[in-house]
């Protein structure tokens, strides 16, 4: 699946979601509800790690949890860069992607 495919059914739930409940999901929605999932995967990963109490929860629902905050966490993103016209390919592209492009250049000349 492309991210961008992904955008859109992330975004599709996310409305029927805002509907159901009556959320206005202005910028300042998109920033609060982003740091809110940030808070709850670090809950998560600390109750993983042991540095948190696992409040009864086995290592398996620990992982879980994990997973779903991640995801969570993601779907925030995808949906704030659509909301703020953002295009996250490009921008990893030009963030982050160009490295691999410095290095198979440095790789053909035999730079080391």
């Amino acid at each position: 699946m492309q991210l961008a495919e992904l955008s859109d059914q992330i975004e599709a739930v996310s409305h029927r979601y805002a509907d159901t409940y009556g959320i206005d999901r202005s910028e300042t929605w998109f920033l609060l509800k982003l740091h809110e999932e940030v808070g709850e995967l670090t809950q998560a990963f600390l109750m993983r790690s042991g540095q948190a109490r696992p409040k009864g929860m086995t290592a398996q629902e620990l992982d879980e949890r994990l997973q779903a905050e991640l995801a969570d966490v993601l779907s925030h993103v995808l949906l704030m860069a659509r909301h703020l016209g953002v295009d996250l390919e490009a921008a990893v592209d030009r963030k982050w992607l160009l490295w691999n492009r410095g290095r198979a250049a440095d790789a053909g000349s035999g730079a080391e």
